[in-house]
Formats: structure tokens, C-alpha cells, sequence
């Protein structure tokens, strides 16, 4: 096992990692930029090393400045996360060369499948559904066109190494593809520095599906059941939960079945997800495998109980699996809470929080790393908090959900939690009718603080 792991990431994750770790009996390291001096991830590590200015590409993805701070405190792991470097070949590759254990999976399977039009490719060899499209990255305008044309539109152009909506444009009329390949490489140079595209046929309102799944050094792999992630906001999950209520008890297991020989198809070590696209028929697509711990894994862990962190660790020390294929014995949902006002298209809300009150109680859980007095910074992701709740029921999880947002205090800033109050309230949410256009039809202008 591991004596020291350096985490290479900030926030909310940054200390869920350091907790685990604790109790495991493994040393920490913190890295920080000069804007997260004060940050509880800096306060609780063993050892905290500030790398670079508030700028992540000074600091978070300063490869160099990482691997320096990792042989000067003798660090023999590094964490990297969610976000940042966690799904990065290069720095994976570089962490081998360095004899440094990435905790996460090889530099090849994180190329294979982290790439997500080589990823589409991997899975129709490993005789996974995929959607309808490019067989890989399209090489000219006009070979999108024809492509389009011939599997119909709408179809959605998207960039193999985006995430987060960006670089993706959904076409609906052969008129307006010229544009929007445009508007997609432009936007997928900017954000990824790569404007490679592929195309898909489009599903209307789908449900987004993942499976969380582990992997160990064997091959060996089995799935912790499913996710539905399809409360999003231009691509980005505001709301998680387990089970879905839109997936039955046979479809669950085909998914399951798929996603974990989708897993060992590849020998993928760590944890992970295989993330589909559901249909109203109930069709499952493979859409993308994310090669790291999600955000959203707290969900997981409350309906299974077991730390999927510690798994995490434990698999990259080559360990064997020790959990087998689990279902839901509860139901759990959790809320992102993030600094941006939903009244103003989500505008940015970074500032000093003056007064704060966590939710408690049976079936609350919150992940964050704020607290009164902090200074939210206006650089990085907005997501401040994660409140996660469970009960014995999807109604019991609801009425819970509604009375920690009722009781969740953040002054000073403004927050998503008006939102999800009224998320709470709706019938539609309540009955488990929603797809990933469901927020388009919100008036967020009603909101009250």
C-alpha cells in the first residue's frame, strides 16, 4: 500500500480524497495555487505545497511543477481527481516514466477510450450498441455532410476532446451544417486546443445512463449499477440519482453486462464510467467512458455503501477487486450546488461567503470545502458543494432533498439551491418524467433567493 499520495486537484475532491486516505493510515499531499491558500483541502493535508498562481495552467495542469512537488516530498502516488490532469494521457505517461503510480488507469487505456471518437471505435469492437455516425473523425466539411444526409438529420457535431457541451452543435436541417462545423472547431480549438470532430445521429430527449464500474490489474471487473444524470444544464449534470426511475430491473442488467465487458474488453484499471444515451423505447448507446472517479460517486456510494475513493486506491496498489456486481438498496439523489445565479443565465457568483449553514440529519451528506469567512475565487469550476441525500424511497429521498435545501445557508453569494428547491417541487421531477431537455422549458426568473 501506499505511503504517501500527493492529490493533484483542488476543492471538494481534493479533501474527500485526503479523508479517505486518513483513514486508510496513508500520508497527503496538497498541492495549491496562490488563490486556494485558504482552502480546507490545504488545511487538513499532511503536507501542502503551493505550485503556481491562480491560473490552473500555472498551477492545476503544471505537469512539471506536479512531478517536482511529488519528488521533493517522496510522494509515491498521485490522486489526480476529477477535472484537470485526471484524464490526461500525457501526464499519466509522464507519472509512469517518473515511477510515480497514477492512480487512475494506464496511459494507453486513458488514449483508447478517453478519446471519444477512438472511444466509439473501441466499443463497436467490443460489440457495444453505439449511436449511429462518424466510424471516426470526420476529415472535411463535406464528408459530415454526406454522412449526415445519409443517416438523417438532426445530428450533433462533436469535438473528440471536449466535454462540458463544448465544442458540440446539434444540426438539424442540411442548411445549417456549414456553421455549425464552424462554430463547433472554433469553439473546440479554444477550449481543448483540438478541433477534431465526429458526428452522431441525434436522439431526441434522451435519458443520460452511466454505470459506475472498477476495474482492477487482473481484467477482472464488475459495475455498481447505474446513475441517471439527465437533469443537465447545456451538457453540465446539475442533479444525480440511483436507481433511475426510468430504468426496469432487466434493462439495468443488460447495461451492466454491457458496460462491465465494455471495462474488460479494454483492461481497464481504476474506477470509472461507461456513459450511455437511453431512448423513450429504452435503446441504450454508448456515448463515452469518463477514465476517472466521477463527481457525482457519493450517489454510489450512499445506495451501496462501500468508499469507492478507497476501492480506488486500493486497485491502483494491485489489489483485486473485493466487491461484486451491486444494486440500489436505497434510493439517493444529490444537488450540486454551485456559485452562479440561475436568474442570470448562470452568471458567476465568486465572493467571500459570510454566513453559512450546513444541512444535518438522517440520510444528509454534503461534500464541500467552504465554510464561513472563505472567499470563493472567480478561476475555477463553480460547483462549491454537493449535498446528497438518501432514503428508503425515491418520494422519502425527495421530501429529504427539499427540507437540506430548505436548511442549506449560503450568504454573501449567489447559488444554484433556489433552483433546486423548486427541481424539488415539480410533478413532472416527482414522477420521474424528464429527459435532458427538461430544464429548457424552466422560468428561472421566478426564482427567490
Amino acid at each position: 500500500m501506499f505511503k504517501k499520495i500527493l492529490i493533484a486537484n483542488r476543492g471538494e475532491i481534493a479533501l474527500r480524497i485526503i479523508r479517505t486516505c486518513k483513514e486508510m493510515g496513508i500520508q497527503t499531499v496538497a498541492v495549491h495555487s496562490t488563490a486556494d491558500r485558504e482552502s480546507l483541502h490545504v488545511k487538513f493535508a499532511d503536507e501542502a505545497v503551493c505550485i503556481g498562481s491562480a491560473q490552473s495552467k500555472m498551477s492545476y495542469l503544471n505537469i512539471p511543477q506536479i512531478i517536482a512537488t511529488v519528488e521533493i516530498t517522496n510522494a509515491d502516488a498521485i490522486h489526480p481527481g476529477y477535472g484537470f490532469l485526471a484524464e490526461n494521457e500525457e501526464f499519466a505517461r509522464v507519472c509512469e516514466e517518473h515511477s510515480i503510480k497514477f492512480i487512475g488507469p494506464s496511459p494507453e487505456a486513458i488514449g483508447n477510450i478517453g478519446d471519444k471518437a477512438t472511444a466509439k471505435d473501441t466499443m463497436r469492437k467490443a460489440g457495444i450498441p453505439t449511436i449511429p455516425g462518424s466510424e471516426g473523425l470526420l476529415t472535411s466539411l463535406q464528408e459530415g455532410r454526406e454522412i449526415a444526409k445519409d443517416i438523417g438529420f438532426p445530428v450533433i457535431l462533436k469535438a473528440t476532446g471536449g466535454g462540458g457541451g463544448k465544442g458540440m452543435r446539434i444540426v438539424r436541417d442540411e442548411k445549417d451544417f456549414t456553421k455549425a462545423w464552424e462554430d463547433a472547431k472554433r469553439e473546440a480549438k479554444a477550449a481543448f486546443g483540438n478541433d477534431r470532430l465526429y458526428l452522431e445521429k441525434f436522439i431526441e430527449d434522451p435519458r443520460h445512463i452511466e454505470i459506475q464500474i472498477i476495474g482492477d490489474q487482473t481484467g477482472k471487473a464488475c459495475h455498481l449499477s447505474e446513475r441517471d444524470c439527465s437533469i443537465q444544464r447545456r451538457h453540465q449534470k446539475l442533479i444525480e440519482e440511483t436507481p433511475s426511475p426510468f430504468i426496469t430491473e432487466e434493462l439495468r442488467e443488460k447495461m451492466g453486462q454491457a458496460a462491465i465487458k465494455a471495462t474488460e474488453f479494454i483492461g481497464y484499471e481504476g474506477v470509472g464510467t461507461i456513459e450511455f444515451l437511453v431512448d423513450k423505447h429504452r435503446n441504450f448507446y454508448f456515448m463515452e467512458m469518463n477514465t476517472r472517479i466521477q463527481v457525482e460517486h457519493p450517489v454510489t456510494e450512499e445506495v451501496t455503501n462501500i468508499d469507492l475513493i478507497k476501492e480506488q486506491i486500493k486497485v491502483a496498489a494491485g489489489e483485486k477487486i473485493t466487491t461484486s456486481n451491486h444494486y440500489p438498496i436505497l434510493h439517493a439523489i444529490e444537488c450540486r450546488i454551485n456559485a452562479e445565479d440561475p436568474t442570470k443565465d448562470f452568471r458567476p457568483s465568486p465572493g467571500k461567503i459570510v454566513n453559512l449553514h450546513i444541512p444535518g440529519g438522517h440520510g444528509i451528506r454534503v461534500d464541500t470545502h467552504i465554510y464561513a469567512g472563505y472567499h470563493i475565487p472567480p478561476y475555477y469550476d463553480a460547483m462549491i458543494a454537493k449535498l446528497i441525500v438518501s432514503g428508503q424511497s425515491r418520494e422519502e429521498a425527495i421530501v429529504r432533498m427539499k427540507r437540506a435545501l430548505q436548511e442549506f445557508v449560503i450568504e454573501g453569494i449567489k447559488t444554484t439551491i433556489p433552483l433546486h428547491i423548486k427541481l424539488m417541487d415539480d410533478e413532472r421531477f416527482k414522477a420521474g418524467n424528464f429527459t435532458t431537455a427538461f430544464l429548457d422549458s424552466f422560468d428561472l426568473s421566478q426564482l427567490s433567493d
